[in-house]
């Protein structure tokens, strides 16, 4: 595997979420949220056509009958070491509709057999950066993890701020965390992002909480094990047909926690996202005569390596992008 996650090929899963943003990026607040997904499809499914692997996408757009391209067990790549693919080619599709901040586009790669094949249901979620690894528990109460993510920290819990999807599901938790003195943020849309940049001192942001879509889960898994932070994790299937999915991927105890290493096994794995709009680490796609220029975040697990890309891609065939490392 060692072959495969060197320097130069993360840079290489860079150019296919920069490609997807491009795309994507040219339909912001237009409204359309299907067709800035499908642009986006496109762009990461042209960049895997130029990438030296043989990978296989096991977190995609949806079985092989509801999507064309980039959908479960399509295999992608040129050809080369085989491994697990995990995309999102638009995470937040109605922020890219409505033109607001933190719409994304994002992969992970991982060896062959080491990402959670999470099916497309809910999932209980609770995130924290590297110095509060060990410190959470899915089990235990809202207030609980606080206190401790806070001790952790060398903090107040009243210095934490907690990331959460602003849903009716999520009252209680949002209810608790406020009484118990941490400052509460909430989003409408997308929560790879702040899970990942709870990961990253200076983020601002300290715990991410509460249930969300199980394959953005895994996602967020990736980027958190290469920034070194913590995850826990529990499957929520909410029909006797989601229960039989869990059962045929060996899971019989729906109730089962699951770690950051239940998530994405192994000693490596890399984790790519470009910012379609704005979002609090990155600048979203900015257009200007005869090019763009993107942000982009990288990861690799086995160097712990940290790269924030800001590249300059000049359009038309004469003019290949200019790439600022």
């Amino acid at each position: 595997m060692e072959a495969v996650m060197d320097r130069q090929l993360s840079l290489e899963f860079a150019r296919i979420t920069e490609q997807a943003a491009l795309k994507s990026a040219r339909l912001v607040g237009l409204g359309d949220k299907e067709g800035a997904d499908q642009a986006a499809v496109d762009g990461m499914h042209e960049q895997f056509a130029l990438t030296p692997v043989s990978g296989t996408v096991v977190i995609g757009e949806g079985e092989i009958d509801e999507a064309p391209m980039l959908y479960i067990g399509e295999h992608v790549g040129q050809g080369g070491e085989e491994v697990d693919i995990a995309v999102d080619p638009v995470e937040g599709t109605n922020l890219v509709a409505k033109g607001k901040n933190g719409a994304i586009a994002v992969l992970a790669i991982a060896p062959k057999g080491c990402l959670l094949h999470a099916p497309d249901m809910y999932m209980q979620k609770i995130c924290v950066g590297p110095r509060a690894k060990g410190r959470i528990d899915i089990r235990a109460s809202v207030t609980e993890n606080l206190k401790n993510v806070a001790d952790a920290m060398g903090r107040e819990v009243s210095d934490l701020t907690m990331v959460i999807l602003d849903r009716e599901r999520h009252e209680k938790i949002i209810r608790e965390a406020r009484e118990a003195g941490a400052r509460v943020y909430l989003i409408t849309d997308g929560d790879v992002v702040p899970s990942v940049d709870c990961g990253i001192q200076g983020s601002g942001i300290h715990m991410v909480m509460g249930s969300g879509g199980a394959p953005e889960g895994v996602l967020s898994a990736v980027g958190l094990k290469c920034l070194g932070g913590d995850m826990q994790a529990r499957l929520l299937p909410q029909t006797e047909q989601e229960i039989q999915r869990l059962h045929t991927m060996g899971i019989d105890d729906p109730n089962k926690v699951l770690t950051l290493d239940d998530l994405v096994k192994g000693d490596d794995c890399i984790f790519a996202e470009t910012a379609i709009t704005d979002c609090a680490m990155l600048r979203g796609v900015r257009f200007f005569g005869g090019g763009a220029r993107t942000s982009t975040l990288v990861l690799r697990y086995k160097t712990g390596t940290v790269r924030f890309i800001d590249t300059v891609h000049r359009f038309g065939e004469d003019k290949p992008g200019v790439r600022m490392f």
